[in-house]
């Protein structure tokens, strides 16, 4: 009960109320012993033993249909490796159920059912109570013939046992049977038999008592010594005691002293740790204002300034101006999107709110998808977009991320492209476990300093080199922090008006063609 009280642990209580059940049966409490086994859950690995106990309680209470859907479903749960309980024994408690029931033929089906496996067992006093049962069915159905023959053969088997009460029953019931043929003479000696039996079970149940008694008697004796033990040990303990304590007491003023070193030290590098984190989120908070106030301005008073040649062309009607300025207005709304998006993203990954989930992942379908999103940008510069990644490969990689990334990486290739430029995306395997994903394009290059900023932790720039583009490097900062979230490296080579080539690699899916 202490254990039901203070355990969540549904196994745990499983067990418990089956314990509970068992002992209550054991002491003849059958109705608290079922109220136990019902508490029992069906998910229990012992479940099938819960139904043979329920079908056995409900069998002593006389709640015979009870009895026999418990012993019907342990009968269903039974297998041979299973040795909780016996399949004869299931069709023996069967046959009895329905022998109360008076369904005589399913009681007969059952009992012969149990003898047939009992027999085999040789097993003499599981036989011996179902010679009983099948000789009452016949008396029951008067078939005196086939009865007496039960009879007969249960006395005959019960002379090879040593139990005294089976014996006893036996010699009574042929004692019955002769009194009915009318010959008394047998009938006298067989009860004679019968009433020696009950005598010696007597006397056995006298020497097990003698035996329990002597038993509790030595018990007894050896509790006194345990008791004159345990005082002489108190005395020697007190003289130690004192001792002890006083060492016990230097130790305590010892090891509270090394404690409250240990928490002062342990506090100030709490305090460190908590300095450390708010001055990486302040640094963070601060790269976030400069972003927003400088660059994410700069899109912003562009697009207003565009905005009010826009409207001066509109009076003049000067029509191809006027679709250049549009043209302009598009190119700096998206530049102005790509940077809150990928403010957004950045953001989410500093503050650990991004969810990421790898999964496997057809890197040719997420390139082919990317392509199709920039294609109206890759048509305004009559650039040549060509994708010779290898449709077998499989990365093991966060979709939503790998599409971020792929996307600012063709956004810059596309950016630092000049007209009628070409962009390739191809792969290389140069690793059984890793893909290496190349992104070429022939435009302006970079210099090795810048490179250097680019690869280099937690880096933002100013402002690009060419002057007509708006960005910060905030995109390449985000593609570099969710490569490395999904277990990949990132490289560039690059010369100035000839082309950059950004290497990528990434995990493959395991057993991937």
């Amino acid at each position: 009960m202490k254990q039901l009280s203070l355990s969540k642990n549904q196994e745990l209580i499983n067990y418990c109320h089956y314990f509970r059940g068992y002992s209550f049966r054991e002491l003849k409490l059958l109705q608290e012993a079922k109220t136990e086994l019902n508490l029992i859950s069906k998910k229990f690995a012992l479940y099938h033993l819960v139904n043979y106990k329920l079908g056995a309680i409900s069998l002593e209470l006389k709640e015979f249909e009870k009895a026999i859907s418990f012993f019907h479903n342990a009968e269903i749960a039974y297998t041979i490796k299973a040795k909780d309980y016996k399949l004869s024994s299931i069709y023996a408690n069967l046959g009895t159920c329905y022998l109360h029931l008076n369904k005589f033929k399913l009681a007969e089906i059952y009992l012969f059912k149990s003898i047939k496996i009992q027999e085999k067992e040789k097993d003499s006093i599981p036989i011996i109570n179902s010679y009983f049962n099948i000789a009452n069915l016949y008396y029951l159905q008067y078939k005196d013939k086939e009865a007496i023959s039960y009879f007969e053969k249960a006395y005959d088997l019960s002379k090879k046992i040593n139990d005294f009460d089976l014996k006893r029953k036996a010699s009574k019931n042929m004692s019955a049977i002769e009194e009915n043929r009318g010959d008394f003479k047998k009938a006298l000696i067989y009860r004679k038999e019968s009433e020696q039996w009950k005598d010696s079970l007597n006397n056995q149940n006298k020497i097990w008592a003698i035996a329990d008694f002597e038993k509790k008697f030595t018990v007894a004796q050896k509790q006194k010594q345990i008791k004159v033990l345990e005082v002489e040990n108190k005395l020697k303990n007190t003289q130690r005691n004192s001792l002890f304590f006083s060492a016990i007491g230097l130790l305590l003023i010892l090891t509270g002293g090394v404690y409250l070193y240990g928490q002062k030290v342990k506090n100030t590098k709490i305090i460190v740790l908590q300095k450390n984190k708010l001055d990486e989120l302040n640094a963070t908070k601060d790269q976030l204002f400069s972003i927003v106030s400088h660059d994410l301005r700069s899109s912003v008073n562009a697009l207003k300034t565009s905005n009010a040649k826009l409207s001066a062309t509109l009076e003049t009607k000067n029509y191809d101006e006027l679709n250049q300025l549009i043209i302009q207005n598009s190119t700096i709304a998206n530049g102005a999107y790509s940077l809150l998006d990928n403010l957004l993203h950045w953001a989410m990954l500093q503050t650990k709110q991004l969810y990421f989930h790898k999964e496997s992942v057809h890197l040719y379908s997420v390139v082919q998808q990317i392509e199709y999103n920039y294609k109206p940008l890759l048509l305004d510069k009559s650039i040549t977009f060509e994708n010779s990644v290898s449709k077998n490969i499989f990365i093991f990689v966060d979709l939503d991320s790998l599409k971020i990334i792929l996307r600012n990486l063709l956004d810059n290739a596309i950016k630092f492209s000049n007209e009628n430029g070409s962009i390739n995306f191809y792969t290389q395997e140069t690793n059984p476990d890793f893909c290496e994903l190349i992104i070429n394009d022939n435009g302006i290059g970079m210099n090795k300093n810048t490179i250097k900023e680019l690869l280099q932790e937690g880096e933002i720039l100013a402002k690009k080199n060419n002057s007509e583009i708006i960005g910060t490097g905030l995109g390449m900062q985000l593609c570099k922090q969710m490569i490395r979230k999904n277990s990949g490296t990132i490289a560039i080579e690059s010369e100035l008006n000839k082309g950059t080539k950004m290497i990528l690699t990434f995990p493959k899916t395991r057993n991937n063609g």
